[in-house]
């Protein structure tokens, strides 16, 4: 006994083959952007730069984004990179690599340090007051936004950046799930007579017990009192001539069941 019929999903085209692998893929960078810029640096006690200069380039070319990670300064060992302040109390920061390090007058342990892609070395050293922390990681291209906006609040951009990662991730997701929704009620029946043939106008499902007695067989048949018309038989297509309601007693009569 057939179980209904559904309808014939219709074929994915290229075309949307092809959006649903790029707002896929778009959504995976979004969540790994999210991670990298925003969430590992703020659950890591991180602070955020981005390079303005070309002192460290090529590695750190202007627009890399840099996340330093505070320290202990007495971990600090020479080939390390710092971001430190220029001056104690400064905002101004420079992020160079540690080339050596000595004593001053006092006894303080300072830093000397250089630019990887300056030819000489710091002119001050740096004390520990000064530094801000070690680099943690870097992410090339990102701090581009960063220096547009120029000596604005790092923080203030980290948070608005993070919303609208976070943002568009959940509209990705939300899409995904109506249009999911949408292709399985294409893909289900809409008209009840399409999953039982056998089915009338109302939803009231007639059930066959072998051919059609049309076919030349003989089959048990529900009809109602007046026989339907139908092509392709020879008896009479009137439904009042009275040949047409003694054939139909008459087959009635001596139906069987096979």
């Amino acid at each position: 006994m057939s179980h209904g019929r559904r309808r014939a999903e219709k074929p994915a085209t290229v075309l949307s083959v092809v959006g649903t692998g790029l707002s896929y893929l778009a959504l995976c960078l979004t969540a790994m952007a999210a991670l990298a810029l925003v969430v590992v640096p703020m659950l890591s006690g991180s602070q955020t730069y981005s390079v303005l200069t070309s002192s460290m380039a090529p590695k750190y070319a202007p627009g890399t984004f840099l996340v330093v990670k505070p320290i202990p300064f007495e971990e600090l060992r020479i080939g390390d990179i710092i971001t430190y302040q220029i001056e104690s109390g400064s905002p101004a920061v420079i992020t160079h690599r540690i080339t050596s390090l000595g004593t001053d007058q006092s006894g303080e342990t300072v830093f000397t340090t250089k630019g990887d892609n300056n030819s000489v070395e710091d002119e001050l050293p740096v004390r520990e007051i000064q530094v801000k922390g070690k680099l943690f990681y870097a992410v090339p291209y990102a701090g581009f936004i960063a220096n547009g906006l120029g000596n604005s609040d790092r923080g203030a951009m980290a948070q608005w950046g993070a919303v609208a990662l976070m943002g568009y991730g959940v509209i990705a997701l939300v899409r995904g799930a109506l249009a999911k929704n949408r292709n399985e009620d294409d893909a289900s029946p809409d008209d009840p007579t399409e999953q039982y043939p056998g089915s009338g106008d109302d939803g009231t499902i007639f059930p066959s017990f072998g051919p059609s007695a049309h076919s030349g067989s003989e089959s048990l048949e529900y009809d109602d009192p007046i026989l339907t018309d139908c092509d392709g038989c020879d008896h009479d297509h009137s439904r009042g001539s009275t040949s047409v309601r003694r054939r139909r007693l008459e087959t009635r009569k001596h139906a069987t069941v096979r």
